[in-house]
């Protein structure tokens, strides 16, 4: 697990020019924002999901094999009630067999997609009270209610009376699912042990 603060500098080198010639300019602005305080997340399990030793007649041969869900306790302590969003790297990028907004598993063969994981947020509490996940996927102009934790939006956390914007939070405790799916048996050309190898970062962005 992994937190993130991200700073944007930027070098600019600048050839002078005879005083005899005209010369042009144009403004630079270096940005960034420092914050008061810092968060710490943290999965039960270390982050773990163990779906065990799976055998070629435990996938269905014609249709998706959807396994069993798996649950992790999501916990994050921030130092000061903290406004952030939670977002995710893909770290199997490219190998998502499903849906493009869920994780990859890895390759097969180096040619075969063995399925994709997708996690959800359930049961949030923020400082014991219970809050509603919300979601942008426009980088955070707009929001809406959803469960979904991914890498293709930002997910925050808001009032029941007010789910258009996110709210500071200290500390915020909350059920992570995650639905492990895998393509049908007859996609894949299984001669040796195959790893279920999926891999992913959870981020927290302070906003």
């Amino acid at each position: 697990m992994t937190r993130a603060l991200t700073c944007l500098t930027a070098i600019v080198v600048m050839a002078s020019a005879p005083g005899a010639f005209a010369s042009s300019a144009t403004d630079l602005t270096v940005s960034g924002l420092i914050t008061p305080s810092s968060c710490e997340p943290s999965l039960s399990s270390g982050g773990i999901v163990d779906h065990g030793k799976l055998t070629v007649k435990d996938l269905n041969p014609d249709v998706p094999t959807r396994l069993e869900t798996a649950n992790l306790q999501l916990e994050i302590i921030c130092e000061a009630e903290t406004l952030f969003t939670l977002t995710t790297v893909d770290n199997r990028p490219g190998t998502s067999a499903i849906r493009p907004s869920s994780h990859g598993l890895g390759m097969v063969n180096d040619d075969q997609m063995l399925g994709s994981v997708a996690f959800i947020l359930l049961d949030a509490m923020a400082d014991r009270v219970p809050v509603r996940t919300i979601m942008s996927s426009n980088g955070g102009a707009s929001w809406r209610p959803s469960t979904y934790l991914g890498h293709a939006g930002l997910t925050a956390f808001a009032l029941a009376s007010d789910l258009d914007a996110p709210i500071a939070l200290r500390v915020l405790t909350a059920r992570l699912s995650a639905f492990t799916t895998l393509v049908p048996a007859t996609e894949l050309t299984l001669v040796d042990d195959v790893p279920i190898d999926g891999h992913a970062t959870l981020q927290v962005k302070y906003w």
